[in-house]
C-alpha cells in the first residue's frame, strides 16, 4: 500500500498513485476532497516504501515506524499538536516509537512529517502497513 501513496516535494500532504501518462503521473490527493492532479518529472516524488528513518545502527522501513506507531496509538491518529509541540517534546515522542533513532540525522521537521503523514493515512483508512513486509520477503 505505501508503494502507491507518495510525497511530493513543494505540494503538501500526501497522494495515491491513479495512472501513469507519458510523462507524468496521475494522482489522486489522500483525503475527503479526491481531487486529482497530474505530476510531472520535474516535481520531486517519493514514494512512502521508499523512505526509512535512521537509527544508530541502521534504517528501518517507514512501513515498520508507522506500524509501531499504529500500535502505540492503537490505530487512532496522534494526539499531539505538531504545530505547537516543542523540539523536547517531539523528539520525547519519536523516542517511544524509535528509541535509537539518530539524534543528528533526524531532524524535528521529519518528525512532524511523520506524525503528518501518519494521520493523514489513519483518518484515511489506510492504514495497512505491514501489507509490504508480507510482499518484500523471499519465498522459501
Amino acid at each position: 500500500m505505501l508503494r502507491t501513496i507518495l510525497a511530493i516535494s513543494g505540494k503538501p500532504g500526501l497522494y495515491k498513485l491513479i495512472s501513469q501518462g507519458k510523462n507524468m503521473l496521475i494522482v489522486e490527493t489522500v483525503d475527503e476532497v479526491k481531487k486529482r492532479i497530474p505530476v510531472y518529472g520535474r516535481d520531486q516524488i517519493t514514494s512512502l516504501g521508499d523512505i526509512a528513518m535512521y537509527t544508530d545502527t541502521d534504517e528501518i522501513p517507514l512501513r515498520e515506524v508507522l506500524s509501531t506507531m499504529k500500535k502505540k496509538e492503537n490505530g487512532e491518529i496522534v494526539k499531539l499538536d505538531v504545530k505547537k509541540a516543542s523540539k523536547d517534546s517531539l523528539r520525547s515522542y519519536f523516542a517511544e516509537i524509535l528509541p535509537n533513532f539518530d539524534r543528528e540525522r533526524v531532524h524535528d521537521s521529519d518528525i512532524k512529517k511523520l506524525i503528518s503523514w501518519y494521520n493523514i493515512l489513519i483518518s484515511n483508512n489506510l492504514s495497512d502497513f505491514e501489507e509490504e513486509a508480507s510482499k518484500d520477503e523471499p519465498e522459501n
